[in-house]
């Protein structure tokens, strides 16, 4: 009789338990359906922006080049905005 009631006591147990667990499980479900579809919408994001962040093709000399040449032609355009004599 003793046996019985710790096996029924087990059993109510492992019911409410396997119950929490399922609970559980389906929370864990919905946060990572969640969370895979901001994933998606960030990566489709990201390949939309792919094209415009990798590099078009021009060498770094190139781009220094070219920056120090908009450099110059800055501190040129300030020289004559202070009215100094550019010759």
């Amino acid at each position: 009789k003793v046996d019985k009631e710790s096996k029924v006591k087990d059993i109510e147990h492992k019911t409410a338990k396997k119950q929490d667990e399922s609970q559980t499980l389906t929370v864990k479900s919905e946060d990572l359906e969640g969370t895979q579809k901001e994933l998606d919408a960030a990566l489709a994001y990201f390949d939309k922006l792919k094209p415009s962040c990798v590099d078009a093709g021009v060498s770094y000399e190139d781009r220094v080049a070219r920056r120090k040449e908009e450099i110059e032609s800055l501190q040129e355009a300030l020289k004559i905005l202070n009215g100094e004599d550019i010759a």
